[in-house]
């Protein structure tokens, strides 16, 4: 049995096949949704719960209220129906929790808001304070202006509802989805495939058996789901991916029925190792097999170790480190390619009286392997 009591802060994130039927919202779902979500909270016990909804079906409520059912590759359709879409959702998940005398919140993001440490502070505050009046903010991505082109994109809700769970340190990511479990093979393939329902660590199989994308305007299929975890499982949150349509499937999660997948958590990090790991790098590094080997024994990195830089970024961004390592570093691209090499004692003679002496602090380095 599964014990989900403890589980004070849940993100629920609610994929598109879920959502919707015959190109519009399942306006029943969306209510039942809000009932279960009410009696989750109302049945916390000692525990003060709180819940983030993750939502997707904008664009497919936006192609079906303009008669299109075939799936949209132009990504300015894409966009104009995302626009479209956002209010008609916004409409059902309000008109469903009032229904439960709860209020709800829109919020939409891009993925720069959680690269930027400023933007990603101020809008944990926002989310903070929403949570404190008991109000229930729903995520969505902000399609009508995201776009890979410009690296503002997260690509799936699978993966942005990864990011929120480890923004909001949540104890628990719930994925909702066509999709009822992780498989030891591919179930479409093998008719002896059999649910995983406990999985510790994604391995190399794992990932090898995770199918490619979603259906019509879902984006998301297991391999992004996998990835999603992994996110997740870095930041201390545990998983449970399920078939969204299941009766009463939150409910029974949180009382610890044994359906879908449970990803176990690995060991939590910090806030802000969390945001290190999961912001966008905006250069690149290339240190030494000596520099990599001290920072692995949480170590300072120093210029002397820096092989070469990469990019333009400010002094404060996170960048990327021998493709292994993230940190923030405490020099802008050209200040760094300016100490490559020389001492540590060298830095305030070259920068400035009033600079560090080391690139980057053990507390401002985390490896992707960890």
């Amino acid at each position: 049995m599964r014990d989900f009591s403890s589980a004070a802060r849940i993100v629920v994130k609610i994929g598109t096949n879920c959502l919707t039927k015959k190109n519009t919202i399942d306006v029943d779902y969306v209510q039942d949704i809000s009932g279960q979500i009410s009696r989750v909270l109302n049945a916390g016990g000692q525990v003060q719960r709180r819940v983030l909804i993750v939502t997707s079906g904008a664009i497919g409520m936006g192609a079906g209220e303009i008669g299109i059912s075939n799936k949209i590759t132009n990504i300015n359709m894409r966009q104009a129906c995302a626009a479209i879409g956002q209010p008609l959702l916004m409409q059902e998940y309000r008109q469903a929790f009032a229904r439960q005398q709860m209020k709800v919140a829109q919020v939409l993001l891009t993925a720069d808001v959680l690269t930027n440490r400023k933007s990603y502070l101020n809008l944990r505050h926002a989310v903070e304070t929403l949570l404190s009046l008991g109000i229930i903010p729903i995520f969505n991505e902000n399609d009508s202006i995201a776009t890979d082109e410009i690296g503002s994109a997260f690509g799936d809700n699978d993966t942005l509802s990864a990011y929120m769970a480890s923004k909001v340190d949540a104890d628990l990511l719930i994925m909702l989805s066509d999709i009822d479990a992780l498989y030891d093979g591919d179930p479409r393939k093998y008719s002896n495939a059999t649910p995983l329902r406990t999985v510790d660590k994604i391995t190399d199989a794992i990932e090898k058996n995770a199918g490619a994308a979603g259906s019509t305007f879902a984006t998301g299929g297991m391999a992004t789901k996998i990835q999603a975890v992994k996110i997740a499982k870095r930041a201390g949150c545990q998983v449970v991916l399920a078939d969204g349509k299941q009766d009463q499937i939150i409910e029974r999660i949180i009382a610890g029925d044994e359906v879908g997948t449970l990803f176990l958590a690995d060991s939590p990090l910090s806030n802000r190792q969390r945001w290190i790991l999961n912001s966008r790098p905006s250069g690149n590094i290339t240190i030494d097999a000596g520099a990599l080997q001290a920072i692995r024994r949480r170590k300072s990195l120093l210029p002397p170790g820096v092989v070469r830089v990469e990019g333009v970024f400010k002094r404060g961004e996170v960048v990327l480190v021998n493709e292994i390592v993230k940190m923030v570093s405490a020099f802008n691209s050209s200040e760094l390619e300016s100490i490559i090499g020389k001492h540590s004692s060298e830095i305030r003679t070259i920068l400035g009286r009033d600079r560090k002496d080391v690139i980057a602090r053990p507390e401002d380095i985390v490896f992707l392997d960890r």
